[in-house]
């Protein structure tokens, strides 16, 4: 059973992700940091928190970390996630205080409290909080099972032709994550592409018939239209909920070992993940995520190629169905 540390800058697809980690049994969630990304910090950490009451969560540790990113302002795509970074439903009150400790403290603490290998940090937003932590505590580093995060891409971007934006958001953290001695596996927007929640899709989850369910479909509703008007696709892509489901089951996404690297400087290219696939090292054997390489100098990235959708979508549905009814929007 993986054990989680979801760090995260709620966010429509974020909110999925959470949820999705929460609802599903294979997946062991240590605690939920927030860092500015989609919205302010303040504004994502409570949006964090009023999910934590939307799922009905207890026992799970929140702490707020980096309110920009290491170089330059904050980048910010008010234009998918509106004003408050989950418009769309109507909130509830958040559910849980936030831990005292800053995110990273929290990371390390949770980090060296577990055995060595047991911890995959799953980042969905810009990765400020993660760099920071390989940066403060180096020596924590290599006790952690692996990094799946949710970013890059190895053919385009979003925010710019090259860039996606999670990378974007803050390349020189980008690129201090993918040169720590950890593994890596990017889930990137090669795949999160290929999981669009079209109509149907929201049917499914519609059919589900909770309270949950139903906001998550309107959540969703909410990022369509927005994905609609700003880059006329039929559905939005579920962008980090696929990165949650690649670490629940990593036979949902296809991966190949391969180099890569984050630009930092370019008019063009800042931002954009340069995967090398000269160096791939797959030999067709399935590969668990965050089990680093045995052969000495194969990569240490693992590089998101394709995905099984219909996997994806039952497993939200499980972690949906899982959660039930929790009465969020009652006083």
């Amino acid at each position: 059973m993986p054990k989680v540390i979801y760090d995260c800058d709620p966010g429509h697809d974020d909110a999925v992700a959470l949820l999705l980690a929460w609802g599903t049994p294979s997946i062991e969630l240590l605690a939920v940091t927030t860092v500015a990304g989609n919205q302010t910090l303040e504004k994502v950490t409570t949006n964090a928190r009023a999910l934590a009451r939307v799922a009905g969560m207890s026992g799970v540790p929140f702490a707020a970390g980096a309110d920009r990113p290491l170089v330059g302002a904050q980048l910010i795509p008010e234009e998918i996630h509106g004003d408050s970074g989950l418009d769309g439903p109507q909130l509830p009150e958040p559910g849980v205080e936030l831990d005292q400790r800053h995110a990273v403290n929290l990371i390390a603490d949770i980090v060296r409290e577990n055995a060595p290998g047991e911890v995959t940090l799953v980042p969905t937003g810009a990765l400020t909080n993660i760099a920071l932590f390989a940066r403060m505590y180096p020596e924590l580093v290599e006790r952690v099972a692996g990094v799946t995060l949710m970013g890059g891409g190895h053919h385009t971007g979003n925010m710019t032709p090259a860039a996606e934006f999670n990378i974007l958001a803050d390349p020189e953290a980008a690129r201090i994550v993918f040169e720590a001695d950890w593994p890596v596996t990017m889930v990137g927007l090669d795949v999160t592409h290929q999981v669009l929640a079209v109509p149907e899709r929201l049917q499914q989850l519609q059919a589900v018939g909770t309270d949950v369910a139903q906001f998550v479909a309107e959540l969703i509703e909410f990022f369509g239209q927005a994905y609609m008007k700003e880059r006329r696709y039929p559905g939005p892509p579920m962008h980090d909920p696929l990165a949650m489901a690649a670490v629940a089951d990593p036979s949902i996404v296809r991966t190949v070992a391969a180099d890569v690297y984050v630009e930092t400087q370019g008019d063009y290219a800042r931002g954009q993940t340069i995967v090398d696939f000269r160096t791939t090292w797959d030999h067709g054997e399935p590969a668990e995520l965050g089990v680093r390489d045995a052969v000495e100098g194969a990569p240490r990235h693992r590089v998101a190629m394709d995905v099984d959708r219909e996997k994806f979508w039952a497993l939200l549905v499980q972690a949906l169905e899982h959660i039930g009814d929790t009465n969020f929007a009652t006083p």
